[in-house]
């Protein structure tokens, strides 16, 4: 046995990893670079696109001549990314109509000021939940007339309203239906309920209209993007289906582009009640219960507390459905008394659980695939489309691998092994990362729309990915090596051992400890 072979022998019987250089290709088998480079948990709250907590704000449009002006409060761009830095990424902006109930067409100033919202938004880094509606309730109780538009009204303003869901599907989050009764939620309505009196009792001609509302706002909002209704009744009707899980959406449907698709639920009186005041309308309540639960894998769900309400209201059943309900938002400015009661440390991990949160375990390189493992410690999976790519750049290029994985597949509690063939690539020396960007190309390369994993010392905020701590080496014939950056736990295969990137030595990579005891061995011998 050679020099060589012999020192490769004694690395191998020490559970040392040795490649061969590209220049030695030719004389020795390919490596398969079979390093496994083990990542750190991080516990930060970490301000994601479309999860967390929200901020809720009103905006109004009162008729000509009311005291006080029109009452439109534009959003600023300095006050947005004052959100960002506590941590918030969503604003639900409520779009109050007043001034349009019994006018057909909108004021193309108030458009302007619409879409100045979104250019803020934009320039923030905040996505936009949006409702339209037409009037804001009083005091309880409330009566009928409420105030809110007919039909016919309503479809005039969402064909006007198509080109802003169009022009800002980049930073919208989700589109909450509204336009029907009070704050837009569906039930104190003077023209969506043959008795508004009685407005919980709904005819056959009553859900005719809604049906004609949701299916308006499907057409108007973009593929690409949900919205939101108030009830899973609402869902149900429309849609002709019933409670419980024979009704709701499968995962043969999900992301299909139909409308059991498209609609996801906001639970706006979350916790307070056995029913949360209407929300849930079944008999039994375990039927709608059962039916969001399955529900929510696939749609977005939200929403807000708006009743002090204990026990519900507190933290062991706040936090049980909003993992059960897949919650990928709730709002922080309402109601904060029941917010308050479950305590900082359980706010923390709210503020962490909403939504998703992936974590990166592990990843390795063999025979020229690079695999990485993502856990989703969240309580939901993304539900607009964020497809995930290996990123490999060097000081000459950069080369984005498709991992063919869709981030909305990786359900709450899952783990997900991602692989992508580096054949293709072209030959150099490349860091490597992990790249979950927006969609749409206006906000693709902006960080502020990407995902962060939370993990420790990984995250590239300049570029919006995530570094995966170690290099790769592509040759001109194909032969693929990788090593852990200097700093990263490498974690050899064969004992579980960590260790710290090898040093190159001459012909190949060695580490010092087996150089030290073949010196030893070749001293015993001399």
């Amino acid at each position: 046995m050679n020099r060589r072979l012999r020192l490769v022998a004694v690395l191998a019987a020490c559970g040392i990893v040795v490649a061969t250089p590209l220049s030695a290709a030719a004389q020795a088998p390919a490596p398969t670079s079979a390093d496994t480079v083990a990542y750190e948990p991080s516990d930060a709250i970490i301000a994601n696109p479309e999860r967390g907590f929200d901020h809720t704000n009103n905006t109004h449009y009162y008729p000509e001549g009311t005291e006080g002006g029109p009452g439109y409060t534009p959003l600023d761009v300095a006050t947005l990314a004052a959100y960002r830095e506590e941590g918030i990424t969503e604003l639900v902006r409520v779009f109050y109509l007043e001034r349009f109930v019994a006018e057909p067409t909108l004021d193309p100033a108030w458009l302007a000021l619409v879409q100045a919202d979104f250019d803020a938004a934009r320039t923030a880094g905040i996505s936009i939940i949006p409702r339209f509606a037409y009037l804001a309730g009083g005091d309880f109780p409330y009566t009928p007339p409420y105030g809110d538009a007919p039909l016919d009204i309503v479809l005039t303003h969402i064909e006007q309203l198509a080109p802003i869901f169009q022009d800002n599907a980049d930073v919208i989050s989700v589109v909450q239906a509204g336009f029907v009764g009070l704050w837009g939620e569906g039930y104190y309505t003077d023209h969506f309920a043959a008795d508004p009196a009685n407005p919980g009792v709904l005819t056959d001609e009553d859900w005719a209209k809604r049906r004609a509302v949701v299916e308006a706002l499907l057409e108007a909002v973009p593929a690409d993007r949900s919205i939101q209704v108030r009830t899973m009744n609402m869902k149900q009707n429309i849609l002709g289906v019933p409670s419980g899980t024979a009704g709701a959406i499968t995962e043969a449907q999900a992301f299909d582009g139909s409308a059991i698709s498209r609609i996801g639920h906001h639970n706006d009186c979350f916790l307070a009640a056995p029913d949360d005041w209407g929300t849930y309308l079944s008999d039994p309540i375990s039927l709608d219960q059962d039916y969001l639960a399955q529900e929510s894998e696939w749609v977005p769900v939200g929403g807000e507390t708006c009743n002090v309400n204990p026990p519900r209201s507190e933290w062991a059943t706040a936090s049980a459905e909003m993992e059960r309900y897949n919650f990928s938002y709730l709002n922080w400015d309402y109601l904060q008394d029941v917010l308050q009661s479950w305590g900082q440390e359980n706010l923390d991990t709210t503020a962490k659980r909403l939504g998703y949160r992936f974590v990166m375990t592990e990843s390795s390189v063999v025979d020229g695939t690079l695999s990485l493992t993502v856990r989703n410690d969240g309580w939901a999976a993304p539900y607009n489309s964020r497809p995930a790519y290996l990123v490999l750049s060097n000081a000459e290029r950069t080369v984005r691998v498709p991992f063919g994985s869709d981030a909305r597949t990786w359900g709450a509690g899952e783990t997900v092994t991602l692989q992508a063939s580096l054949a293709d690539v072209p030959a150099g020396r490349y860091d490597t990362a992990l790249s979950l960007p927006a969609t749409h190309e206006s906000v693709a390369a902006n960080p502020l729309y990407a995902v962060q994993t939370a993990n420790v010392g990984t995250w590239d905020a300049a570029t919006g990915v995530n570094s995966l701590q170690r290099q790769v080496t592509v040759g001109a014939d194909g032969v693929v090596m990788a090593e852990p950056v200097a700093g990263a736990a490498a974690r050899l295969p064969d004992t579980g051992v960590s260790s710290l990137a090898p040093a190159v030595l001459g012909g190949g990579v060695v580490a010092l400890g087996a150089l030290a005891l073949l010196l030893a061995r070749r001293r015993r011998n001399a």
